[in-house]
């Protein structure tokens, strides 16, 4: 595990199956866990404080959702779901708005199109598109843009680690560097290569070998801002997960950029997010800490 770019190569095709297709080892996913989500989301959508598909940009999936706290000077987190860049909605993830506007955060969840309607490349600047809706925007969505803190899990850890190596002022003269004061990938793809030789995934996502290093994190976009970020992995993830968040955190982590990991004990790829949703976990507690409560 000398060369994090290449531990993966001579690997067979199983290998690759079982550290990244992560549904094949859930058989549950479609009866348990995803209904869930919806039921609880269906909830926090009834319940809170919301407005619903704000269109920030011209894409079919390019809305995102604000649910507010009540106060709009309050820290702002915006969430990324995940699904691969190839399934999901933001409407799956309103649950986990929930527990954050009942601890003082507004939270905005973010739509995006998907592969293979739109390319991996293309994502990623779906998702600039919508940090810079956000800040442009932040006073009529009743959000503070000045306490921006970025967070995704799997597909949106990677785009969260993207939006950390974005240099938005070359985007607009108005957007300052610092926009984004936290990052919290959860995890992770940070390097894409993979991903792209896994069959099951890459069907839809339709990289090849240029498209994955360009918009991989590890070799491509190192973080621009020395703003600290939280680097999430489950404890019972696979092999090759926990080894996508730590290459990360071992390249970028500096004295100037603060890095934790934290590992979400005993749990997998899916169920960290239910950890995250409870209120009275430490992992709910970190986050709230990136957020500066």
């Amino acid at each position: 595990m000398d060369n994090t770019l290449s531990y993966h190569e001579g690997h067979d095709p199983d290998w690759f199956d079982v550290q990244y297709n992560l549904r094949a080892g859930r058989p549950d996913y479609e009866e348990t866990v995803i209904p869930g989500w919806i039921a609880d989301s269906q909830k926090a959508r009834d319940t809170l404080n919301c407005t619903l598909d704000i269109r920030y940009a011209a894409g079919e999936k390019q809305m995102l959702d604000v649910f507010r706290c009540g106060d709009a000077t309050a820290p702002t987190l915006i969430w990324i779901h995940g699904g691969y860049w190839q399934r999901g909605d933001k409407s799956v993830y309103s649950f986990l708005a929930a527990p954050f506007v009942q601890a003082g955060v507004n939270v905005v969840v973010v739509g995006y199109d998907l592969c293979p309607t739109v390319s991996m490349t293309r994502i990623s600047e779906e998702l600039r598109e919508a940090l810079t809706y956000v800040w442009q925007e932040g006073e009529a969505l009743g959000i503070n843009r000045d306490r921006l803190t970025v967070m995704g899990h799997s597909a949106g850890g990677h785009l969260t680690q993207m939006m950390m190596a974005t240099d938005w002022p070359a985007r607009a003269a108005t957007l300052p560097a610092d926009m984004i004061k936290a990052g919290i990938p959860v995890s992770p793809l940070s390097y894409l290569e993979p991903v792209r030789l896994t069959i099951a995934l890459n069907a839809n996502l339709r990289m090849d070998r240029v498209e994955a290093e360009a918009e991989s994190p590890m070799t491509n976009h190192p973080p621009l801002t020395d703003a600290p970020q939280l680097i999430v992995v489950g404890g019972a993830e696979t092999d090759e997960f926990h080894r996508q968040s730590q290459m990360y955190l071992d390249t970028f982590g500096t004295d100037a950029r603060a890095m934790e990991m934290y590992v979400v004990p005993g749990v997998d790829h899916f169920d960290e997010l239910n950890v995250l949703a409870d209120p009275a976990s430490p992992f709910f507690a970190k986050t709230c800490a990136m957020l500066g409560l």
